[in-house]
């Protein structure tokens, strides 16, 4: 560690917890500047590691005239390791009194204005790494997201499901519909396409005598991206023999019912505002909800044209214009009614 004459580095957080037991005693502890109150001969710093924040109070006094001199001349965003003792300011805070301050790393470009922070959501998604500094609430989405794979990985071992590595560079273009990105193998000399799903290779798997297999993949789509969207992504996909699609659906709701559980401590979880009941699940055909939330029903249309006609009096516009079938006017007709209605948990099929 960088202080030698420490036993243990400490958290943040941890110092916070247990101030009682830690108040008057020695720490050390790592983080980045990111605030400064400059008192003359004396400073007060927050610093603020992986876990919290932590309030410093640093004097000349304490770390000699020449280390104080340096230390003045470093900026908010520098990473520095703390050694000095655990106490509580005249305004309640709880804070650490400086005995050695230690410069371990250079912040070469100034941090956003505390202030106003960072907002611009495409500056956010480009330098996620700046996000995470400035907005430390942002973390959280990565811890959970990191608890809730862990979570479904122990679910699925623990039904008996076999994790597996299937290959990313396939020889040909295959499977979904998407577009895929394209290389070129050297040694054999031949085009090569990154995988846009795992379905056929874990499918594979099934065939050669393996009953229950899943891989968290990482999946690369070379199409339009968005917010929501993006060129690589991670798919968790299971494939089981000697099941049904209604098998599946079981093992879907259980799924998310335990690893909700496991993850958040409760079934009643929200999201964006809204309350979302994870222990209550809906189950609907395409054609269900079409007509539950539409009034139109699949099995009325005779023809293609009935149905292009239903679409349209209902004022939606045909993905495929006049060429549509039946099929393609019910996704349509879902895309304009549906999605947006399904909130609790459904599965349709």
């Amino acid at each position: 560690f960088f202080v030698n004459t420490c036993d243990k580095d400490i958290s943040a957080q941890e110092i916070h917890d247990r101030f009682e037991e830690l108040e008057g005693k020695d720490v050390c502890i790592a983080g980045r500047i990111m605030s400064w109150r400059d008192m003359g001969r004396a400073n007060f710093i927050d610093v603020r590691d992986s876990t919290d924040r932590i309030q410093v109070y640093v004097r000349m006094n304490d770390i000699g005239k020449e280390n104080f001199k340096e230390f003045k001349k470093w900026d908010i965003g520098d990473i520095v390791g703390v050694k000095g003792f655990v106490f509580r300011t005249k305004k309640g805070e709880i804070s650490i009194h400086a005995q050695e301050i230690t410069l371990l790393s250079k912040a070469l470009l100034q941090l956003p204005e505390k202030w106003h922070g960072l907002k611009d959501q495409d500056t956010r998604y480009r330098q996620r790494y700046l996000d995470l500094i400035v907005n430390p609430n942002v973390k959280q989405t990565f811890v959970t997201r990191s608890q809730i794979v862990r979570e479904i990985r122990a679910y699925l071992d623990g039904i008996g499901y076999l994790e597996v590595e299937t290959p990313v560079l396939l020889p040909l273009q295959i499977a979904a519909a998407a577009r895929p990105f394209v290389t070129h193998h050297n040694t054999l000399d031949m085009d090569m396409f990154l995988r846009i799903e795992t379905e056929l290779n874990l499918k594979k798997l099934i065939v050669g005598g393996f009953d229950r297999v899943y891989e968290v993949g990482r999946i690369f789509r070379n199409e339009g991206m968005d917010p929501s969207h993006n060129p690589e992504f991670t798919t968790i996909e299971m494939y089981q023999a000697y099941t049904d699609y209604k098998g599946m659906m079981d093992l879907i709701e259980d799924l998310y019912k335990t690893v909700t559980e496991k993850v958040c401590g409760t079934l009643d979880i929200t999201y964006q505002g809204t309350e979302i009941h994870m222990g209550k699940w809906t189950r609907l055909t395409m054609a269900e909800a079409v007509e539950k939330y539409s009034g139109l029903k699949y099995d009325d249309w005779k023809t293609d044209k009935e149905a292009r006609e239903a679409a349209k009096a209902k004022g939606v516009e045909l993905t495929h214009g006049e060429e549509s079938t039946k099929g393609y006017v019910l996704i349509d007709l879902f895309d304009a009614f549906v999605e947006e209605n399904l909130i609790q948990p459904t599965i349709i099929y």
